[in-house]
């Protein structure tokens, strides 16, 4: 049995349908042969903002929608965060390795998600037909671009993949991706969206949502087109998305900052829907605090106890966002 170890982005749902698309694509070009494949989740956060070189023990080892790393055994990479090279050393090891014929390395900061860089390569290098997988496509694009008709959607969740994600984004650890990715295999992804099991997992969290909503509604700052939310003094294990652009739809950058039991976490992005034209790389002022991410959205992570640190990194990037 070839032996196939993927290490994705974790509570992520572009990560864990890159995963399935991948396992796809390893299926065709591998036609016949016998695979075996072991899914990792891989978090941002203090002490891991890598992979860990003892995780890739495959005989083939794929890194997908998160961060390159420099370890030999890495022979598949897809990623599309311009934040994917924390330094040069990962940069320099990542192009010596387009040189390598048994290497598959691809990187695109272009693509809104690395499920649709993954089916674009996979078809026009491999020819991988990718027709079964246009919903799959689809949604991880509309979901990890903040693609959506409005802000309103993104937050009310009433499409069932809306409440498979929600899912995702709080479950997603090894045991989630390993029980998850073969039915997505085998399944539509409407079909395993509308679940019961889903369902079942996706009511508990929509009730800690609503009562998200509430709170950055009642902490809310708005600084010019930026608005500020510290929930720091709280401990939340269920956030939502796009709630500040849903209720302050003419901001145009959204900073909030929240304290889980192991990190705080800034989360920072433009409102696509703001009149206000984007004029700042938030990919860019994350990597400067150890962060990443892309040019309209990125986060930051400290520890769970620099708190204070976490306050004053928030009111300075709301200062910097505001110019």
């Amino acid at each position: 049995m070839r032996k196939v170890v993927v290490a994705t982005h974790g509570h992520c749902f572009d990560g864990l349908c890159s995963a399935v698309m991948f396992t796809r694509l390893m299926r065709h070009v591998h036609p016949g042969e016998e695979l075996g494949f072991a899914y990792r989740g891989m978090g941002y956060g203090p002490g891991q903002n890598g992979v860990d070189p003892a995780v890739l023990t495959g005989d083939d080892n794929a890194i997908l929608d998160y961060r390159f790393s420099v370890a030999p055994a890495l022979n598949w990479y897809f990623d599309h965060h311009v934040s994917a090279f924390p330094t040069p050393t990962e940069r320099e090891a990542f192009e010596a390795g387009l040189h390598d014929a048994k290497r598959h390395l691809f990187h695109d900061g272009k693509y809104g998600s690395c499920t649709k860089l993954i089916a674009d390569i996979g078809r026009a290098r491999f020819g991988f037909d990718t027709a079964g997988s246009a919903e799959l496509v689809r949604w991880a694009d509309m979901i990890d671009s903040a693609s959506f008709p409005n802000a309103e959607m993104a937050v009310l969740k009433s499409e069932p993949v809306l409440q498979l994600m929600t899912v995702v984004e709080n479950k997603g650890n090894d045991v989630f991706l390993a029980a998850m990715i073969p039915r997505l295999l085998d399944e539509p992804l409407d079909v395993v969206a509308k679940s019961p099991e889903v369902a079942s997992a996706f009511a508990p969290l929509y009730a800690q949502q609503q009562k998200f909503v509430e709170q950055v509604k009642a902490a809310a700052e708005v600084r010019g087109p930026v608005v500020l939310v510290d929930l720091s003094d709280v401990v939340i294990d269920v956030a939502a998305k796009f709630v500040t652009y849903a209720y302050w739809p003419e901001s145009a950058y959204s900073v909030l900052l929240t304290r889980s039991a192991s990190k705080c976490k800034l989360s920072i992005g433009y409102n696509p829907w703001s009149p206000i034209r984007r004029t700042h790389d938030i990919a860019k002022i994350c990597e400067r605090h150890g962060g990443g991410g892309h040019p309209v959205v990125g986060a930051v992570t400290l520890k769970a106890d620099e708190v204070e640190k976490a306050k004053a990194l928030a009111r300075s990037i709301v200062d910097e966002l505001g110019t």
